[in-house]
């Protein structure tokens, strides 16, 4: 065996330790390394066990030395480890002398029995022990890989997803996954201009999404993907497993990236590449990945990857890996151990930080970077232990991941942490280098003195701000101000209970010698004293005023007995330390807020901000700690703003939305994962030129000509959809253009008919109702026009009439009535004069109406009729645009159809009968949005519309809940079919106007009830399908689905319809609806 391969089996057992240490950090929420190496040591390297034994009630925690909790970081233990918090992904060298020990303690123990090789206490001192240690875990590692083909650490991580989905009962397998479903018109997955392509998730794969697409928009990263070729050794046939699972991963990534930049869909799949990662991760395709996991993962590929290509290239020279100059960067730890000092270099890729207790980054950096006591840092002659830790080289791309994740021991069962964590857009890394230590250390004691003196200004202010020694405290100076009220107050002689007669009736009423003025007006008169007494309120105490205070009694307490002097006296105390209380406290707070101004402003001078990064990409998780859904906010670096990538959903965001879901605390989103660059690195998000031009490259020109080609074909494809989906159409209107053209061959009732065809809406199935209607107001118009003109001439009746109903029509558009009186459902034309039509539209529906041939059962309207048809003939086509015309008609109808829905979904919920309710509520505000848009007077009241729909939905997800908690198989499934039925499809409405703020309230609310049973006792089927279930609850996608089946409107005439929705709106004006 040769030395480099016995530095490599080192590496990677050392490597393998303390990724170990690592994930049962993760999973159980122990920070303590000695218990976690104890429990590693008790359970013989079983991470599986050694969960149990952290996790187990009765578990005792490990003793162990101190010396252990520091034997990795010894002076000359010059280690790699990754601070990463699921798997430890670089390698490092050794010195070749450890390495050799190595060995010989390989082949010293190598004829032990396995009992004996499987008890190695690594928590002493004994370098045997540990070189033992060492060396059968490379033993068992090779005899793994030699088996199965798979790494240490892809079996650890496989165990350890096993050990904490059986331990917490809460990620089972699931039977159904979430996919997407394309929509079968192509054009609605068209990609627009240039706008970003999303990710289909092909199955609980949002993980996946939110990482690739913050890599992808990492410009120099997207150029290295591009660009990558396999070795020329491995084209053929694969040498290794490594080869076998990175070459076609890297090759789909390729292709993933390549359809990302030119693909003219809306969105592309990327199942090919998912299917080897699942495969990687022993999953069965239904369990949502951990995007710290999946992370760790793709840069371990990505590294190995590029490693083979590095190696094959070198020239003698040391290959150069560009993913570990990317992603990787160094630390010293510098710290004593009893008095020894010691240091050492350690590699980072993922830089993990704890939430919980902290408010901003800068706290969770500051705790991370040091850990134990550091006052010892500085002297000679101390016992105790410390170390800091030190940036010695920062990557470009430097990734924060946040544990917001704990082990709830008393539970079994991990719990999301939902505080707030504010991030800065950019962040000065210039305390945490090397180069800076000296005077960040000085800084940091600064800082420290500040604290405790602001703790202690802090507990003189709260002694005033909560004066008192009970258990009620209030502000002295409003102590001061009462006592002040108190002692100026008019002084009175007798005690408060001398002037009360004892002997009054409990009725309250008062006695003769409390008032005197009173009792005076009343001397002969005594029956007058009831309250039926006529004599004026004022002068008259009723039963009912008993509580009320009499006049000549003081409002409050105050002294009996003080002398002008003694009140001159403790007025002037009084008022004096009032004051100085005042200043006191404004001293103070003053002190306070300038003290914090300091502590903010410690670190802004300019040699501290010469190391800036900039926020790239934040990925948010929403959910629990078993279930919930990722996306990502990216930093458009050239049009300087946010995308929000969701999915299959791009669209543009801000900083004020980013801050709402990342920051946590607010709902149950927050970001897990933050993702800075360096600011200073123009090569980052630098765009490429043209060699030869300097012109920019955009889309399909940055692409290599294998992967130009391999886009171009996809996009023939997709093309080719296009053209199938318009000759799909072609032969559809065909067809019915033939249908059309076959009607109008048979005879019709009269040619005029023909001719002068109503509107839709005049024509309800109801027509004897509707026909009545309008020939009433049509008669009584023809009426009142014959009779106020002498000239009996058609004609001039006719000019008339429309003349009346015109006046009418405005008049009732111009009245202020209340909702429930409509008149917009009365007739087209006061719809048209509220939205201010033209009045060529007008003038041709009133000639309609007069020309409608049910008008016809005398002479007179006969004759009016006809002109009318014959001026409705004579209308030249460009004097009424009709396609203007049919499309003012349409909007009236679609008026129409929205009222049905909203009155026929108000009646329903005032049945209670939820689920017809909600189909018609959803109807009506999406119908009724579409109106608005075009005009305020277009449609109803969004906001009632809005509430009744957000109150429809919040009961069924009541009674859908409460189907499920019953227990019973087929409540359960009832309940899970109004979920997945009329509520998740029902969510995107409600998110995609972020601007509602009341309706995204009502989605937590939704989904907090959900999420609730996370952390309760359930029968294993119950949990399964709650598993399944919440992750479609919990997508955050604001892409509309479509519902099953929409409801069909019955046929209402005018008078029917004005009449049920008169009584609809009257009986909610007696109920009043919040937020209405």
């Amino acid at each position: 065996m040769t030395v480099e391969q016995n530095v490599l089996q080192q590496s990677t057992s050392q490597k393998h330790q303390q990724t170990f240490l690592n994930q049962l950090r993760e999973i159980t929420g122990i920070n303590d390394t000695q218990i976690l190496q104890q429990a590693l040591k008790d359970s013989n390297g079983n991470l599986e066990l050694a969960v149990a034994f952290l996790t187990a009630k009765n578990a005792k925690t490990p003793q162990q030395e101190e010396t252990t909790y520091y034997q990795t970081a010894l002076p000359g233990n010059d280690r790699y480890i990754s601070v990463g918090s699921q798997a430890d992904t670089r390698k490092k060298q050794y010195k070749p002398t450890r390495t050799r020990c190595a060995t010989v303690e390989q082949t010293h123990y190598g004829s032990k029995d396995k009992r004996d090789m499987d008890v190695i206490d690594l928590t002493g001192d004994d370098k045997d022990d540990l070189q033992r240690a060492i060396a059968l875990s490379l033993e068992e590692s090779n005899r793994a890989f030699r088996e199965t083909g798979i790494t240490d650490e892809e079996q650890a991580i496989s165990r350890v997803l096993e050990a904490s989905i059986a331990e917490n009962k809460a990620s089972l397998k699931r039977t159904h996954t979430e996919v997407w479903s394309d929509s079968p018109n192509p054009y609605d997955r068209k990609r627009q201009d240039n706008c970003p392509v999303g990710l289909k998730n092909v199955g609980n794969t949002c993980w996946f999404s939110a990482v690739i697409q913050s890599l992808f928009n990492l410009l120099e990263f997207r150029r290295l993907v591009l660009n990558y070729s396999p070795p020329a050794s491995a084209q053929d046939l694969p040498r290794n497993q490594k080869e076998h699972r990175n070459l076609p991963f890297m090759r789909e990534l390729r292709h993933l990236f390549a359809l990302l930049v030119g693909s003219k869909r809306k969105y592309v799949d990327p199942s090919r590449a998912v299917d080897i990662l699942k495969d990687a991760f022993k999953s069965n395709g239904s369990q949502q990945q951990d995007v710290s996991e999946f992370t760790h993962k793709l840069l371990d590929w990505l590294e190995d990857a590029f490693q083979m290509k590095a190696e094959e290239e070198r020239d003698g020279e040391k290959p150069k890996n560009p993913m570990l100059e990317l992603f990787y960067g160094r630390f010293l730890a510098v710290g004593v151990l009893e008095g020894k000092k010691f240091e050492n270099t350690e590699m980072f890729g993922q830089y993990p930080l704890q939430v919980n207790g902290f408010k901003d980054l800068h706290e969770c950096l500051e705790a991370a970077m040091i850990e134990g006591e550091i006052e010892s840092l500085h002297s000679e002659n101390s016992a105790k232990s410390g170390q800091e830790h030190w940036f010695t080289e920062l990557p470009p791309v430097l990734t924060f991941e946040l544990s917001r994740f704990e082990f709830n021991q008393a539970l079994g069962r991990p719990e999301k942490i939902h505080n707030k964590l504010e991030f800065p857009q950019v962040l000065y890394l210039d305390r945490y280098m090397h180069k800076n230590r000296e005077i960040t250390r000085i800084k940091r004691d600064e800082i420290k003195r500040l604290k405790e003196y602001l703790t202690v200004l802090q507990q003189r202010l709260e002694r005033y701000l909560s004066y008192g020694s009970g258990p009620k405290r209030f502000p002295l100076v409003d102590v001061l101000q009462y006592a002040l009220e108190f002692a100026s107050s008019k002084p009175v002689c007798t005690s408060p209970v001398d002037d009360i007669d004892a002997s009054s009736p409990p009725s309250g009423s008062i006695p003769s010698q409390t008032l005197p003025s009173t009792a005076e007006q009343q001397q002969g008169t005594p029956s007058e004293l009831p309250s039926t007494s006529p004599t004026p309120r004022s002068f008259i105490h009723k039963p009912f005023t008993q509580s009320r205070i009499p006049p000549d009694l003081p409002m409050h307490p105050a002294p009996r007995h003080i002398t002008e002097e003694e009140l001159s006296v403790l007025e002037g105390c009084l008022h004096r330390w009032r004051t100085e209380v005042e200043n006191d406290t404004r001293d103070l707070q003053e002190s306070i807020s300038r003290i914090h101004r300091t502590i903010e402003q410690m670190y802004s001078d300019k040699s501290m901000v010469q190391v800036p990064y900039r926020l790239h990409a934040v990925l948010v998780h929403e959910g629990q700690a078993n279930a919930g859904h990722y996306w990502a906010y990216i930093f458009d670096h050239h049009q300087e703003r946010w995308m929000k990538y969701n999915d299959i959903s791009v669209t543009k965001s801000t900083w004020e939305e980013l801050e709402r879901d990342s920051f946590g605390g607010y709902r149950n989103a927050s970001a897990y994962c933050l993702m800075y660059i360096n600011d200073k690195e123009q090569f980052l998000i630098r765009e490429d030129f043209h060699k030869e031009t300097g012109q920019k490259l955009v889309g399909m020109e940055t692409l290599p000509t294998d992967l130009r080609e391999f886009v171009k074909e996809d996009n023939q494809r997709f093309e080719k959809e296009l053209e199938d989906w318009d000759l799909q159409l072609a032969q559809k209107a065909q067809q019915e253009k033939i249908l059309a053209s076959q009607k109008i061959r048979e005879p019709a009732p009269s040619v005029m008919t023909a001719q002068t065809e109503e509107p839709e809406y005049l024509e309800q199935p109801s027509r004897t109702d509707l026909t009545k209607y309008l020939k009433e107001e049509t008669m009584r118009a023809i009426t009142k026009a014959s009779s106020e003109h002498e000239d009996t001439n058609p004609e001039t009746v006719l000019q008339l009439a429309i003349k009346l109903e015109y006046a009418r029509l405005v008049k009732l558009a111009q009245e202020d009535t209340p909702p429930e009186t409509d008149y917009r459902l009365h007739h087209a034309v006061v719809y048209f004069i509220q939205n201010q039509s033209p009045k060529k539209i007008i003038e041709r529906t009133l000639l309609e109406q007069f020309g409608n041939r049910n008008l016809s059962f005398d002479e007179r309207c006969r004759n009016i009729m006809k002109i009318a048809q014959a001026k409705l003939e004579m209308i030249k086509p460009e004097e009424v645009n009709m396609e203007e015309y049919e499309k003012w008609h349409q909007d009236y109808r679609n008026f129409r159809d929205t009222t049905m829905y909203l009155m026929i979904g108000l009646e329903h919920f005032q049945k209670k009968s939820y689920i017809k309710a909600i189909l018609h509520l959803i109807c009506a505000y999406q119908n009724n949005k579409e109106l608005l848009s075009k005009g305020p007077y277009r449609g109803h009241d969004e906001e009632l519309i809005s509430h009744y729909r957000r109150e429809c939905l919040l009961k069924l997800n009541e009674h859908a809940a409460e189907l499920f908690e019953s227990g019973d198989d087929q409540e359960v499934n009832n309940g899970l079919i109004i979920m997945n039925e009329f509520i998740v499809p029902s969510l995107p409405l409600l998110l995609v106007d972020e601007m509602e703020e009341k309706d995204i309230v009502a989605v937590e609310d939704m989904r907090n009830r959900w999420c609730s049973y996370l952390g309760q006792e359930m029968e294993p089927n119950l949990q399964e399908k709650l598993t399944d279930f919440l992750p479609k609850l919990l997508d955050c996608s604001t892409e509309i689905k479509g519902f099953n089946e929409l409801p069909k409107l019955p046929s209402y005439s005018t008078h029917e319809l004005c009449e049920r929705f008169a009584r609809i709106m009257l009986s909610l004006s007696r109920t009043p609806a919040d937020g209405r």
